[in-house]
């Protein structure tokens, strides 16, 4: 086994990869509605006081969620983190009924009572679980593709995780038990290169992440995390090796969260103002818009309109949200806790 470096290709080569404009429109139409959202999300807290409690945003990592996510069929299961926001919003959840989660109301995608943290979960889109501990999700994954295998479908099972799990224990045991049972799983590792405020060449030895899995017989990936391309290539080539019986792959989107660590964590204590200034100069979204506009995929106007029409969904969604009423207390009676 070995590892693959996938680097941004040429937009030349997209039509070429199978890309139709549409679904490049789809790629920038799905980083701007993640990052509309979460900027709207951050003004809840910080400005108008509206939503209190944790909550960790997205910014800046928009093209993993996007890439990975269009690379999926609409029957693979995925396994999302406290950090979910971005990958529910790219797998197709409602605004509206992420809001009402974040608002803590009976509409939420989990009635109001998962919060931030848990938001992303929506079996109806595929996601059905999303884990605050970190790397706990892993193994669950694991454990999904092989009630895949079982069952003898040629579904897959996506699991998200950041750089400060690899540390932990279920990192290898997940990693370990995929590898071993030759399991349909794809691991995707957003290192966005720090673990709360820790940075990851302080933590991780070896080298890089992705050289981890070598230990376990695995196909690892490299790839530019802020090119949604780049990513949905990397990870049409781990789907399909894990559709085809060829096990589980880790990819290492190598991105960058432009935010703190949580909502009130300004994220200036730990990195220099020149880093978060050169990462911003990579902005994911910026960079696509570029491409589209200097290769004749888009118009500027057309794209100014795609940002209009998401702002306003987000200002419908805050409505919706606002609006809908809390879950009775005698409800929580008829709901299972495990």
């Amino acid at each position: 086994m070995s590892i693959h470096e996938i680097s941004s290709p040429d937009p030349g080569s997209y039509r070429d990869l199978g890309l139709s404009r549409e679904d490049l429109l789809w790629f920038w139409e799905t980083m701007l509605k993640i990052r509309r959202f979460e900027e709207r999300v951050q003004h809840l807290f910080l400005v108008e006081k509206k939503l209190v409690g944790p909550s960790h945003l997205y910014i800046g990592q928009e093209a993993v969620a996007a890439g990975v996510m269009k690379a999926l069929r609409d029957d693979d299961w995925i396994v999302s983190t406290y950090r979910g926001h971005g990958h529910a919003i790219a797998r197709g959840v409602p605004l509206k009924f992420l809001m009402a989660e974040l608002f803590g109301k009976e509409t939420g995608t989990c009635r109001g009572l998962g919060g931030s943290m848990h938001a992303a979960m929506y079996p109806e889109k595929g996601i059905v679980y999303a884990t605050a501990i970190v790397g706990s999700g892993i193994p669950i994954a694991a454990g999904i593709g092989l009630a895949f295998r079982y069952r003898g479908t040629d579904r897959v099972s996506v699991v998200f995780f950041g750089d400060g799990a690899v540390n932990t224990g279920a990192f290898h045991e997940g990693v370990n038990i995929a590898a071993l049972w030759r399991l349909p799983t794809v691991l995707v590792c957003e290192n966005n290169l720090y673990a709360m405020g820790t940075r990851v060449d302080r933590a991780v030895a070896g080298g890089s992440i992705v050289r981890r899995v070598l230990a376990y017989g695995i196909d690892g990936y490299v790839v530019d995390g802020n090119d949604p391309v780049a990513v949905f290539i990397a990870t049409s080539r781990a789907v399909a090796k894990a559709r085809s019986g060829g096990g589980p792959s880790l990819i290492e989107a190598r991105t960058y969260r432009l935010v703190g660590h949580g909502v009130y964590d300004p994220g200036t204590r730990y990195r220099s103002r020149e880093e978060v200034e050169e990462w911003k100069r990579r902005d994911p979204i910026d960079r696509f818009r570029r491409v589209l506009i200097d290769h004749g995929f888009a118009k500027s106007e057309e794209l100014e309109e795609i940002d209009r029409r998401i702002k306003k969904e987000v200002d419908e969604a805050v409505d919706f949200a606002e609006k809908s009423r809390y879950l009775d207390f005698d409800e929580l009676f008829k709901l299972v806790y495990a």
